[in-house]
């Protein structure tokens, strides 16, 4: 990827921001991964989808696992919002 992918809007999940908060992870060092194409723990598959997603306008999604779970963050494919999220709150 050559250019940060658009945000838009950054919005989080209550569920989201209490687990990052209890293992003292800040959300915007996520962001910036997601953001600049590291897409954490995807499969290869997932990965590939993403790198067609950033070159046609879909949605883009990563997966982080920190100590106490797994967080996502979704693109939607309209660039307008960003939603960090459990995947339990999907």
């Amino acid at each position: 990827m050559t250019a940060p992918l658009p945000l838009g809007k950054v919005v989080a999940t209550p569920g989201a921001l209490k687990l990052l908060s209890e293992v003292g992870r800040c959300p915007f060092d996520l962001l910036a991964r997601h953001a600049t194409g590291d897409w954490g723990n995807l499969c290869s598959f997932d990965q590939r989808q993403n790198e067609i997603a950033l070159r046609d306008g879909y949605r883009v999604f990563s997966a982080y696992d920190i100590t106490a779970g797994r967080v996502w963050i979704i693109t939607e494919a309209d660039r307008s919002i960003t939603t960090i999220l459990l995947p339990e709150e999907y």
